[in-house]
């Protein structure tokens, strides 16, 4: 009979850091009190309210769900070991080991929640993608970003709400706008932010030559409407509408409503063309706007707080965060973590979650304190 003894408590102990990460203790504190807020015959008055009541219990079951179940399983395999260890039965081996490994992996994911430390980490993620320098090949390149990003979220399992996108003049797109929802979908998203670069042969080159691309990607957390204290003067907006006009196929849904909102003082834009009348359409686009706003003020907050303790922060937009390398080699790296992949297609094809991990890896030991 094999020794799985080391293996099964180290689970033990991954296991037992899930429960202080997942705030297991915490959870079950709340979730009779959700339930019972939840219960409230009158709780769908407030619609807005029995939304964030409804998903924060789900949330809340869901990751005691999780543990519970992960921790039965664990249970299971370390009696089964004990079991044929005692009577010396090795026809049990491949179901231990088969079981071992399936907890690896589980705890492998989950772990990854540890890694989400930011206030809205777990929100859903507004995300707009910009060509660059690089002409045709650029607006090629922020398309292939696009598709990168709505295949990772389908493989992910999230749903994406494309709210804009424009067309480029040859091909490709200049611009586009989304909404990934899911849960941890801002903290996964947060890594992309920042300029990314291709090399490659460019198809658009009748002399096969290599062109390098630029197109920026830009993410903050979507702002429910009862979460947002921004206030806006109906003055301070100019509200332009305008028939819509995509990359077509699946990308939009062409319209005669779409809006298009500049906030004066601000300068920042959002449009929306992707629902069905202009007033979802204006809707949306304000909820957008909202959401830029507040992330501008939690900006100005961090910089004045930085000015006060005299702290230098980088400046992260504007920098090239990856580089995707089609010829002469094939790799992506991410020029923060230094993380590298060969696979460049598969990358394109949505494979980012070993990106994005790396970058919040990274993150974490940027942050610590030396010495820890």
């Amino acid at each position: 009979m094999k020794d799985f003894s080391d293996d099964l408590a180290s689970l033990r102990r991954r296991l037992e850091q899930a429960h202080g990460y997942l705030r297991i203790d915490e959870l079950e504190r709340v979730r009779p009190q959700l339930e019972t807020e939840a219960s409230r015959p009158d709780l769908w008055d407030d619609p807005e309210t029995a939304r964030k009541v409804t998903s924060e219990l789900a949330a809340v079951t869901d990751d005691l769900d999780l543990y519970e179940g992960l921790r039965r399983r664990l249970d299971d395999a370390e009696t089964l070991f004990e079991l044929g260890r005692e009577e010396g039965d090795d026809s049990v081996e491949p179901e231990i080991a088969a079981a071992i490994a399936d907890l690896a992996s589980r705890l492998d994911e989950l772990e990854l929640r540890a890694l989400f430390t930011g206030e809205y980490d777990e929100r859903d993620a507004v995300c707009e993608v910009h060509s660059g320098a690089g002409g045709t090949d650029s607006q090629d390149w922020a398309e292939m970003l696009l598709r990168m990003y709505l295949r990772w979220a389908e493989k992910r399992g999230f749903t994406v709400e494309l709210d804009e996108v424009q067309a480029g003049q040859e091909a490709g797109i200049t611009s586009a706008t989304f909404i990934v929802h899911g849960r941890y979908a801002y903290g996964l998203m947060r890594s992309e932010r920042g300029v990314h670069r291709l090399v490659r042969i460019s198809p658009f080159d009748a002399n096969a030559r290599r062109h390098t691309a630029f197109a920026s990607v830009a993410v903050i957390p979507f702002m429910e409407e009862q979460d947002t204290e921004i206030e806006i003067d109906d003055k301070d907006l100019r509200i332009d509408t305008y028939r819509s006009s995509g990359a077509g196929g699946q990308h939009v849904n062409v319209t005669d409503s779409a809006v298009r909102i500049t906030h004066l003082p601000t300068g920042i834009v959002t449009s929306c063309q992707n629902e069905r009348s202009q007033h979802q359409n204006k809707e949306r686009a304000m909820q957008i706007l909202k959401a830029k706003l507040a992330d501008l003020q939690r900006a100005e907050r961090e910089a004045e707080l930085a000015a006060l303790s005299g702290e230098q922060k980088k400046v992260e937009w504007g920098s090239q965060i990856r580089s995707y390398v089609l010829h002469p080699y094939q790799q992506v790296k991410d020029l923060r973590s230094g993380f590298e992949v060969g696979n460049v297609e598969g990358v394109l094809d949505g494979d980012l979650d070993g990106l994005m991990e790396a970058y919040l890896r990274w993150e974490r030991s940027a942050a610590e304190p030396a010495g820890e």
